[in-house]
């Protein structure tokens, strides 16, 4: 993989592209994409965005998304535009296994393939151009350094800022986590320099869900919330009669894994979904327990140091029943914490 910066000359030349981002796309996965899109297409270019899955509803206030292709619902269009793109952009997430069902296509299109991504552990030899940062805050951070840096930083207008702050605002956790570094509130300072109306993207965010997942998320923390202390650790495990009760869909479990962190010593903190064909597992940590290598080591995932996912095909209460021996499995780490 090139460094992304021998790839900017090449944005003088209008060409055929395509973004894409992981399967379900959060606020940041989203916000990316719809940001570079705007710029891009300033810059003369023809670009389709493509997700690999649906997405949660609420993010469909952002400008441009009404374009966005799920993949799923449209796979000949969707095949049609990656075959024949000169360029493809593959924002926030690092390894084509997270892209489903498009991983092949996009692995033998003939396109030039481009990363921009912050989770760790990169599979480089899938793209020719690319940045991988760790250390950066989200993807849109990362694609608003991108913009700046090819110098059309002129081109960020409000349906780009727009789409970019709402990536960087979430996955900071409205700018309280550790990656909230001096560089994010330089860009948002530059944001709000140019017209941005920031308390609007939060209102679309946070104050846009039904009333099924509020009385969804009352049930799930007073039924499906155990806390164990000797491990400094608490878990919610949401079976799928849950989910079809409440009429949940794509998106109304987001952030459920960050309330068990405001209990006073919990360290760890994770959620398991039965989504029937598979089990979807958030992790979350506060200090020095690595979530992405406990991730990895047991549930087939990875992600970042503090935040992390995994997945199991193993039945529900199996699962439960794993995470709790791996939890036991490192007690040392979990209950060495210092409050």
């Amino acid at each position: 993989m090139q460094p992304i910066e021998l790839f900017y000359p090449q944005l003088k030349h209008p060409k055929k592209v395509v973004i894409t981002t992981h399967q379900k796309p959060d606020a940041d996965a989203m916000g990316s994409s719809l940001g570079l899109m705007h710029v891009l297409a300033q810059l003369g270019h023809t670009v389709s965005v493509i997700s690999p899955t649906n997405w949660a509803g609420f993010l469909n206030w952002m400008p441009g998304c009404k374009h966005v292709i799920d993949y799923e619902s449209k796979i000949v269009e969707a095949n049609k535009l990656i075959e024949s793109a000169d360029w493809i952009f593959c924002l926030d997430f690092n390894v084509l296994l997270r892209t489903r069902k498009m991983e092949e296509p996009i692995r033998n299109a003939g396109g030039i393939k481009i990363l921009i991504d912050h989770h760790q552990e990169p599979q480089i030899t899938a793209f020719t151009y690319g940045i991988s940062d760790t250390k950066k805050s989200s993807t849109a951070e990362m694609v608003f350094d991108f913009i700046q840096n090819s110098g059309n930083g002129a081109l960020i207008n409000n349906d780009c800022a727009q789409c970019l702050y709402a990536g960087v605002m979430t996955d900071t956790g409205s700018f309280r986590f550790p990656s909230t570094t001096a560089s994010v509130h330089r860009m948002v300072a530059s944001l709000l320099e140019n017209g941005l109306e920031h308390s609007k993207v939060h209102e679309n965010l946070y104050d846009n869900f039904s009333e099924s997942r509020f009385r969804f998320i009352g049930h799930v923390l007073l039924n499906r919330l155990e806390v164990y202390y000797e491990y400094n650790t608490a878990v919610i495990a949401v079976p799928q009669t849950d989910l079809i009760k409440y009429e949940i869909k794509t998106g109304d479990t987001e952030g459920l894994v960050n309330y068990p962190l405001s209990i006073s010593g919990i360290k760890l903190a994770v959620i398991i979904i039965d989504r029937g064909e598979e089990r979807k597992l958030s992790f979350r940590s506060k200090g020095d327990f690595d979530v992405n290598t406990f991730a990895r080591k047991y549930f087939n995932g990875g992600g970042h140091f503090n935040a992390a996912g995994g997945s199991s095909k193993d039945p529900f209460d199996e699962v439960v029943k794993n995470f709790v021996i791996a939890m036991k499995e490192n007690k040392d780490k979990l209950s060495s914490y210092q409050f």
